[in-house]
């Protein structure tokens, strides 16, 4: 396993964070604690959840992949692992969560203590924000329309507030950003230095070869603020492993969830196609060159990997090994190119 540090601090991670969110839905807690255990001994030591997972949202499985990781967390050295989980933002089809939704200093307290509660764990080491309360481009959403009667109003000094108070009273150690825009991570960094404040230290946004958009604005943010991406979704649901090129299997995602079509489009399965023409002509297996596309990138401070089986798992992890020279490169940004984020 190769690692780094997040950013600004000391905090050992591996390149390959665990991702958790089919705990719970599409796996088991022993097949949960499978995998972790797996991971666990091939060097990963970063696991990523949320207080909203499994996926997708319902309210009989919310909070069941913290739930399988605490009662495998319990068992382990705590000190060895760097675990993150996320604030659920305001969604009405989410209100079974919390009765407080939002980001109010009473909502992310509560939050927070039902995490700790359900993970088993005295303290969170990177606490994020998973979605922001105001109208942004998230989630696939291209054209930014404003809201003049939307609800939301500028707390950002208040959310910077209360996570510095948790920080101070042990409860977490760093706390980030997730599915954030250029203009919101500018606003909080700058808010917190000139409130001499802790600031947030990561941002997890969905990027991959379908989906290079954090590249935009967002991947100069991380370099020059040094605040790293935690790629998410780096095989776009699946679809960068190939395994839609001929129809959806039987027990796949985009098969058993249906809403999730963010990645379905016919632009995405052209440009899949011709990554998996590319890998095929360098002796590359797709799952693992779109991975090590991810791996190599200066902003990405870890890239998260998500399974339903253990085959998956080992594949996934097995991409750290892989380098991809700069013809390849190349050729990515060439295709990247031709078809230019399929899958914002």
């Amino acid at each position: 396993m190769k690692y780094t540090t997040l950013p600004t601090t000391d905090i050992k991670v591996s390149k390959i964070c665990l991702g958790t969110m089919t705990f719970g839905e599409q796996n088991t807690e022993k097949e949960a604690h499978e995998q972790l255990n797996y991971a666990l001994s091939k060097g990963i030591n970063f696991i990523d959840t949320a207080e909203m997972y499994s996926v997708p949202g319902r309210k009989e499985t919310q909070g069941s992949t913290e739930r399988f990781i605490g009662s495998w967390l319990k068992n382990q050295k705590r000190d060895d692992l760097v675990v993150a989980t996320k604030v659920a933002g305001p969604n009405p089809g989410l209100s079974y969560i919390r009765d407080n939704m939002g980001f109010s200093e009473a909502a992310i307290r509560d939050a927070v203590d039902k995490s700790l509660q359900r993970l088993q764990t005295d303290y969170i080491d990177l606490y994020q924000l998973h979605w922001p309360e105001r109208s942004a481009n998230i989630f696939g959403i291209r054209n930014f329309k404003s809201n003049p009667n939307e609800a939301w109003q500028d707390n950002f000094k208040t959310v910077l507030n209360t996570l510095n108070t948790l920080v101070k009273e042990g409860k977490i150690s760093h706390f980030g950003l997730s599915n954030e825009t250029a203009w919101g991570t500018m606003k909080y960094l700058e808010m917190a230095k000139n409130e001499n404040l802790m600031r947030p230290i990561t941002i997890q946004n969905a990027y991959s070869l379908l989906n290079r958009t954090y590249e935009i604005s967002l991947a100069e943010v991380s370099v020059r603020e040094d605040i790293g991406l935690l790629a998410y979704s780096p095989l776009a649901f699946g679809v960068l492993s190939g395994k839609y090129l001929n129809g959806k299997p039987a027990n796949s995602r985009l098969t058993l969830f249906p809403p999730m079509r963010r990645y379905e489009s016919e632009e995405s399965h052209r440009a899949t196609k011709l990554y998996a023409d590319l890998a095929k002509k360098h002796n590359l297996n797709l799952t693992q060159m779109s991975l090590a596309f991810i791996n190599q990138r200066e902003f990405v401070t870890s890239t998260i990997i998500g399974a339903t089986t253990m085959t998956q798992l080992k594949e996934n992890m097995d991409s750290i090994e892989v380098v991809l020279n700069d013809d390849i490169l190349q050729e990515i940004d060439a295709l990247q190119n031709l078809q230019p984020n399929p899958a914002p």
